[in-house]
């Protein structure tokens, strides 16, 4: 029983794509696109601004410094999950936003039905498609249309009482059929029991669980949600 939950770095405005996907020699005319952090010297070195809560991304920015010197990342951790978004709908409201954003799986669609990201295919995106599982890139991209770079991807797992498992006969259920039976029958032999539950401020893990378990929370219905 498991899933797989993933962030992403989002891209706000052209001048990023560079960082992850294109040749250094577009980054100077593309720093040019103007609304965010990014700013040029008289060199022609891009600075840009990237907010990540992720622990040691510091050191993978630094690195990647080291190896681009026309180009520098500047790491800014304004808090994790939750209140990083809040801080960014504010900044993309203001256009000051960062020119990187980290950004869970679960929240990418919100940001893109904003129109705050940038759809990255248009500066050859689609050609790192290849270079990741189909489901890490489903995740990113709608259609032909990327608007994120799949990074920091993880398995989620389920744990359970060994203990209740044996007192109630239940098998440990490896799908997702077997999981639901379980729960009716732990359920049916003890109603104050309960196979598990879901905190309401971790959307993330349940809709990762609803998502690989092949169930989705919306759907469309001609021009309406439903």
């Amino acid at each position: 029983m498991q899933q797989f939950s993933s962030t992403h770095w989002i891209h706000r405005h052209a001048a990023k794509l560079a960082i992850v996907s294109l040749a250094l020699v577009l980054m100077a005319p593309l720093a040019a696109c103007g609304g965010s952090s990014s700013s040029g010297t008289s060199s022609g070195r891009v600075n840009l601004t990237f907010w990540s809560w992720v622990t040691g991304i510091d050191k993978s920015v630094a690195d990647f410094n080291s190896s681009h010197p026309n180009i520098h990342v500047t790491v800014a951790n304004v808090g994790g999950g939750t209140t990083e978004y809040d801080k960014l709908y504010t900044a993309i409201k203001a256009n000051n936003e960062p020119d990187l954003g980290q950004v869970e799986f679960q929240l990418l669609p919100t940001f893109e039905t904003t129109g705050s990201l940038v759809d990255m295919s248009q500066y050859g995106a689609n050609s790192l498609k290849d270079q990741f599982v189909p489901w890490t890139w489903n995740q990113v991209s709608i259609g032909n249309a990327v608007y994120a770079i799949p990074q920091d991807s993880g398995p989620m797992a389920l744990y359970y009482r060994e203990d209740i498992f044996k007192k109630y006969n239940l098998p440990v259920p490896t799908t997702w059929a077997q999981y639901a039976d379980d729960a009716a029958k732990l359920h049916a032999a003890n109603p104050n029991e309960y196979i598990t539950d879901f905190p309401p401020k971790s959307g993330g893990w349940f809709t990762g669980l609803v998502w690989q378990a092949g169930g989705q929370l919306f759907g469309i219905n001609g021009q309406s949600w439903k």
